[in-house]
């Protein structure tokens, strides 16, 4: 996915979830929008630079997005993290239209659907071919901690509820799979965050046991754009 029009900046404060400040390239003190629900707090620090893409609704309220930052590591440099967890689904979708992500189940690509509903839930994705049927769940990761990344990094009982009917669809017959798209490059291995929510983590090693497929995908990112690239391991 690329973005348009994008602009350095300076990040200043995060008043609330949806809301910051930032200093852009020309000085100028901007309020943007921050297409990111989660805490992020370990992104988000006074004087990070970050990366807005110019909106082209005339009518929004704010300019800009906030759709990337760098995170400085020790001695090793920076790493740039891509904030745009409404972008997350586009991305997942532009790599499934090319390639067979779950080649064991479908011999060929398989049809791909957005926005299914089963059960009291609705599902990012519904794969098919023939009679056979995945519902899959897409879920944007941010948080790295020396290589790790962990999900979630603020409670999610919609998560939850997502991973129990992942399992009862499998029990029902069908094939259920989360993706966990980690939103920047370099991560080693994936875990869930039990610090932040036990309850997620039980859940995801429940669904594991029960026959749902986790994958866990990096990402190449760059200020301008942001695309799906390499599986890594999994630690539950």
């Amino acid at each position: 996915m690329q973005y348009d029009r994008i602009q350095k900046g300076v990040f200043l404060s995060r008043p609330n979830r949806f809301i910051a400040f930032v200093r852009t390239e020309e000085g100028k003190e901007e309020k943007v929008h921050v297409p990111n629900t989660g805490r992020c707090r370990e992104l988000l620090l006074p004087g990070a630079t970050v990366f807005l893409s110019e909106g082209s609704n005339p009518a929004r309220k704010t300019k800009y997005d906030l759709v990337a930052v760098e995170k400085v590591l020790p001695c090793a440099g920076t790493l740039l993290i891509n904030m745009d967890s409404h972008i997350t689904n586009a991305v997942a979708e532009e790599y499934l239209l090319k390639n067979n992500l779950f080649a064991d189940i479908f011999p060929s690509l398989p049809d791909v659907k957005k926005e299914v509903i089963s059960g009291t839930s609705r599902f990012d994705f519904l794969l098919e071919k023939g009679e056979k049927k995945l519902f899959l769940e897409v879920k944007s990761v941010t948080l790295e901690d020396n290589g790790i990344v962990l999900f979630p990094d603020a409670p999610t009982l919609r998560g939850v509820k997502h991973l129990e009917e992942l399992i009862r669809l499998k029990k029902e017959g069908f094939f259920s799979a989360v993706l966990f798209v980690v939103q920047l490059e370099k991560a080693k291995e994936f875990r869930p965050n039990s610090q932040t929510h036990p309850e997620f983590a039980q859940t995801l090693k429940k669904a594991f046991e029960n026959g749902v497929k986790i994958l866990v995908m990096t990402c190449k990112v760059t200020p301008e754009s942001i695309f799906l690239d390499s599986p890594i391991p999994f630690i539950l």
